[in-house]
């Protein structure tokens, strides 16, 4: 519509009359246009407005990651991702990015879910086979009144210390046991009754190994140990060993220095050089319990004991009767006739016939039990050690034992921990022995070759310990990482199994139960009777360790003397050996002007119009290069071979 609009008091286009009145609304007045557009133009912002994308709120995620999940020491991608509450999708998207391609059922070790967990900002805590299949225990009420128990000790001393002497004089203490004088112990624990009718309850020498084996395994149950040690010997190697394990244990020592009858006794000498380890006397002002005692004569033994029990009045040992009963198994073994028969020592609540139960991995039902006599019994209290028959398989020294609520429950915990026992079998299968210790070395799974020592005599072990650590290098360091006289025991192959370590037995050979532990854990036992044969099979090993040196050697030289091109070989060199030979398949360089312009391979060797392995100085051959077309007349061709050698210990000092 052009033009402009008609002047005030003009008359419309098209009709006659004066202009309307100024309220009139009819679409001829300005203030209606403009009404008009004022809201056309406020809906089409609103359209606008309505049209444009808006974020949506964040919905709070129904299942977030934790900050903290447990795990064992290895761990499948879709366990760690339910765990995490995350797709296992993610956390495989999430490996690949960091080089490692990986299946939904694969196992990843512990230090590989941290760093991935540590991606969502969650915490990793690495929790043993048992802690993951957790039995509920009952906790003890406040306000209630839980009864004391007797202390549990555990006699530990050098060989030939007394240590069974000192056993056996205590057992003849024992009012209840009395008439059976010397019994032959047929149980890794025992209890004696004092006239006082306090009881104590004690780890014989099986008990020892157990105590070592417990503690292998993160067990505690000793609450006492009584350390012996001989007046005219003194301090002695086991001595220190049983010093250590005391004290890594953080358990009470008292003294027992023992033979005190003979002439040749210095109880103050024993006192001496054990407050030189850190046990020093009360009645020199320190914190130990010395009692002096001959297990021989069965003198100071009833002090000896009160001692015990002053020591446990101080440690204000106690335990609720009145629930479930758990403990550790002190050893199991297979009894004819009896199936398999497990010595546990109670240490909490109170276990009875035909309670359903889980002894490590496997779970079961009291059967029948029996006291340390062989006398069939009802009901075990705490600290009480007793044989049980009724589990479905053969539990380790120091596993936890629960009872359960049902049958069913200890089935499940018990199928749940066999389960999680395969992965962790299955993640420990691989050990190191002498024959695969190179492959071990170039997959970088050790850097120092371990091994422990144990031989007859003393001065065997230490001569044969020199004469290894002499053949370390600055490339390979051997670590002796224990030595010592005597067999080769179940600890040594505890210690090898967690080390990666080969065991030497120099004229000595594993206990059977050492053998039977170290065919299970896969550690390899060498035994030798020649120090020489040691020296020289661990020299091999060592020397296998080593990467070889690589050597070029050359074998021909060539001089190129005419050039030809041939289709599909490209440029063959016309040559003459000068020296040595030339081979087909050997590395060659191509020398010009006595510089080198290119290595490569003989791709093609021809003596006139055949085919040739190789060709001789003297004679003319036709030679081609591979990956090189550019070969001049003049140039000299070096033929050279790459051989190993093998690296001797001496040459990498």
């Amino acid at each position: 519509m052009g033009g402009r609009p008609p002047r005030p008091g003009a008359p419309r286009p098209g009709g006659d009359g004066p202009p309307p009145p100024a309220g009139d609304k009819r679409p001829g007045n300005k203030k209606f246009f403009k009404a008009k557009k004022k809201e056309y133009v406020s809906r089409d912002r609103f359209q606008e407005r309505s049209l444009q994308y808006k974020p949506k709120k964040a919905m709070p995620k129904a299942n977030p990651v934790p900050k903290s999940i447990d795990i064992m020491e290895v761990v499948t991608v879709s366990e760690l991702a339910r765990k995490m509450n995350l797709k296992a999708s993610d956390l495989i998207g999430k490996l690949m990015s960091m080089g490692m391609m990986v299946t939904i059922n694969q196992q990843i070790d512990a230090e590989t879910a941290t760093i991935l967990a540590g991606e969502y900002g969650c915490e990793v805590n690495i929790v043993s086979l048992y802690d993951e299949t957790i039995i509920a225990t009952e906790q003890d009420k406040d306000g209630d009144e839980i009864p004391s128990r007797p202390p549990i000790v555990t006699i530990m001393g050098h060989v030939d210390h007394g240590k069974t002497k000192l056993l056996d004089a205590i057992r003849t203490t024992d009012v209840v046991a009395g008439e059976f004088g010397g019994i032959t112990q047929h149980i890794g624990a025992y209890q004696i009754t004092l006239p006082s009718k306090n009881r104590i309850t004690f780890l014989d020498t099986p008990g020892h190994e157990a105590f070592t084996l417990m503690r292998a395994r993160g067990a505690q149950v000793t609450d006492v140990v009584i350390l012996v040690v001989a007046a005219d010997d003194g301090v002695m190697p086991q001595t220190r060993e049983a010093i250590d394990h005391a004290k890594e244990a953080k358990v009470p020592i008292i003294v027992a220095v023992n033979k005190i009858d003979l002439p040749a006794a210095n109880p103050d000498r024993v006192k001496q050089q054990l407050s030189d380890l850190g046990l020093m006397p009360e009645a020199w002002g320190g914190s130990t319990l010395y009692c002096e005692v001959s297990a021989l004569k069965k003198e100071g033994i009833q002090e000896l004991l009160e001692t015990v029990l002053l020591q446990a009045e101080l440690l204000e040992l106690e335990a609720n009767q009145d629930c479930n009963a758990e403990g550790r198994v002190i050893e199991s073994r297979i009894d004819q006739g009896r199936g398999t028969v497990s010595t546990v020592l109670i240490q909490r609540g109170t276990l009875r016939v035909g309670d359903s139960f889980v002894a490590g991995v496997f779970p079961g039902r009291v059967r029948a039990m029996f006291d340390e006599h062989g006398v069939k019994v009802e009901e075990a209290l705490p600290s009480m050690p007793v044989e049980i028959l009724g589990a479905t398989g053969i539990p380790n020294a120091g596993d936890p034992f629960q009872v359960t609520s049902s049958e069913k429950l200890a089935r499940q915990v018990g199928d749940k921990r066999q389960e999680l026992r395969k992965v962790e079998v299955a993640r420990n299968v691989k050990k190191i022995t002498l024959d695969n210790l190179y492959d071990s070395i170039s997959d970088g799974g050790i850097q120092e070759f371990k091994v422990i020592i144990k031989g007859d005599v003393h001065g065997s072990v230490e001569a044969l310990q020199s004469s290894l650590e002499k053949l370390s290098t600055s490339e390979i360091r051997l670590n002796v990482i224990h030595s010592a006289a005597g067999a080769i025991n179940e600890n040594d192959v505890m210690l090898a199994a967690a080390s990666n370590a080969i065991v030497i037995g120099f004229n000595v050979r594993p206990t059977p139960r050492a053998q039977d532990l170290a065919d299970q854990e896969k550690v390899d036992i060498r035994k030798y009777n020649i120090i020489y044969d040691v020296v020289n099979d661990v020299r091999a090993a060592m020397e296998g360790m080593l990467a070889p040196d690589l050597k070029e050697e050359t074998i021909g030289t060539v001089e190129v003397r005419e050039l030809f091109r041939v289709p599909k070989l490209g440029t063959i060199a016309g040559s003459y050996v000068t020296s040595g030979k030339v081979k087909r398949n050997a590395q060659v360089h191509v020398i010009r002007d006595s510089v080198r312009v290119h290595t490569g391979k003989v791709v093609s060797l021809r003596r006139f119009k055949d085919d040739a392995k190789e060709v001789d100085a003297g004679y003319e051959c036709g030679v081609g290069v591979d990956g090189f077309s550019d070969l001049r007349v003049g140039d000299v061709l070096e033929v050279f071979e790459i051989r190993e050698i093998a690296k001797k210990l001496s040459d990498s000092n």
